[in-house]
C-alpha cells in the first residue's frame, strides 16, 4: 500500500503533467508555430525524448503497477509499503517544490518555449528570473519532482525513472547549448559563463 504522502506526490506528478500540456498549448499561440519538435528528433534527440517518455511513466505509473501486481513490489527490496511517512512528507513536499518551479520557469520563457530542440527553430534567448541562476531550470524542476516521487515511494522503478531523466536531460541540454551556440555563439558563451548548467547562486563560473 501507499501512505498518503506517496499519493500526494503521485497526485502532484499527475498535476504537474497535465499543466505541462496547457502551458505548451499556451507557448503554441504565444510562438505563433508548433512548439513540439521532439516527436521529429533523431540520433540523440531522439534518444533523449524516448528516455524523456519513459522516465515520467517510470515515476508516475510503475507505482500503481506495483500495487496492482503485488509479486512486483513483493520482489522489489527498494518497496517500504508505506513504512516510512516521514520520508514521503519530504518526498511530497520536493515533488512540489519541483513542480512549482519546472511549471513557472516553463511560464517564464513564454514564446521561446520549445519541446525539443531543432536548428533555426528557437526563440529568443530568456537570461531573466530563474534563468540567473540556472540555464535549465525547466529540467531542474522536473528532477527535483521526479526525485521527490522517489523519496515519497521509493521502488525500483520511480528511482530509475530518475536516473533515466537526469542522463535525457543531459543529453538534450547538449544538443540545446549546440543549437543555441551557433545562433549567437557570443551571447550564449556569456550566458553559459555566468549561469551554471543545473543549479548556483552566484553569477560567475560554469557548472
Amino acid at each position: 500500500m501507499l501512505h498518503a504522502f506517496g499519493w500526494a506526490a503521485l497526485i502532484i506528478l499527475g498535476a504537474y503533467l497535465c499543466l505541462f500540456f496547457w502551458g505548451g498549448k499556451f507557448a503554441a499561440r504565444a510562438a505563433g508555430r508548433r512548439i513540439w519538435l521532439i516527436s521529429s528528433a533523431t540520433g540523440s534527440d531522439r534518444w533523449a525524448a524516448n528516455g524523456f517518455r519513459a522516465a515520467f511513466a517510470l515515476s508516475f505509473a510503475g507505482p500503481l503497477l506495483w500495487l496492482v501486481v503485488p509479486v512486483l513490489h513483493k520482489a522489489d527490496p527498494l518497496w517500504t509499503e508505506g513504512r516510512l511517512p516521514f520520508l514521503g512528507l519530504v518526498g511530497a513536499i520536493l515533488a512540489a517544490v519541483g513542480a512549482m518551479l519546472a511549471f513557472a520557469a516553463q511560464m517564464s520563457m513564454g514564446a521561446s518555449w520549445r519541446v525539443g530542440v531543432r536548428q533555426g527553430e528557437t526563440g529568443a534567448l530568456v537570461q531573466g528570473g530563474l534563468f540567473r541562476y540556472s540555464r535549465n531550470p525547466t529540467f531542474l524542476g522536473q528532477l527535483i519532482l521526479l526525485a521527490g516521487v522517489a523519496l515519497a515511494i521509493p521502488a525500483s522503478p520511480t528511482i530509475a525513472g530518475i536516473v533515466l531523466f537526469f542522463w535525457s536531460a543531459s543529453l538534450q541540454i547538449r544538443s540545446e547549448e549546440a543549437v543555441l551556440s551557433a545562433i549567437n555563439e557570443a551571447e550564449y558563451r556569456a550566458f553559459g559563463s555566468a549561469v551554471p548548467r543545473w543549479i548556483g547562486f552566484s553569477r560567475g563560473g560554469r557548472a
